[in-house]
């Protein structure tokens, strides 16, 4: 039991600085010409990084920031809420908390990938028409997937 409880705080910490990185680079969509990057932030060229994003002031843009910033938030607190009720909770009861808390991040991250995906990743509107996801990109849809199992687990982990 110990070594599960080890195992999903390891992979918990690995789902919060995946979700930092994915939030944070500038790597959602690569150009195939290695000319540059766009992120949920910036457009990264050859010549720097820069404030130069065509869609910036785009409600769906401003949609998936707010909903990857709020998946890091809940990761977070759930991680905390983990540690919490590993030394406060009595015997035999589940971790209801965590598990309800890391699935609002998996629903977040859901709703922000999904947006992105759905407006963005195809390039067009980035002017790198030959281009490809960058790992910022498929870091998030892995968060995704780690997100929703880890809350699976706490909902069915009891304390023993």
């Amino acid at each position: 039991m110990l070594v599960l409880l080890a195992s999903i705080f390891v992979v918990h910490i690995a789902t919060v600085i995946m979700l930092f990185v994915s939030t944070i680079a500038n790597v959602w969509v690569v150009s195939d010409l290695g000319t540059g990057s766009v992120g949920l932030w910036k457009n990264c060229t050859i010549d720097g990084c820069g404030d130069n994003l065509s869609y910036a002031g785009e409600d769906a843009l401003k949609a998936v920031q707010a909903f990857m910033i709020l998946s890091i938030i809940f990761s977070v607190i759930s991680l905390v809420v983990f540690v919490f009720q590993l030394f406060t909770m009595e015997k035999g009861n589940r971790f209801f908390l965590s598990g309800a808390t890391m699935l609002v991040c998996w629903l977040c991250v859901m709703v922000g990938a999904s947006i992105y995906t759905h407006h963005y990743a195809n390039g067009s509107i980035n002017n790198y028409e030959p281009s490809h996801h960058g790992y910022s990109f498929i870091l998030t849809w892995i968060c995704f997937c780690f997100s929703f199992i880890i809350g699976i687990l706490y909902l069915v982990l009891r304390k023993k």
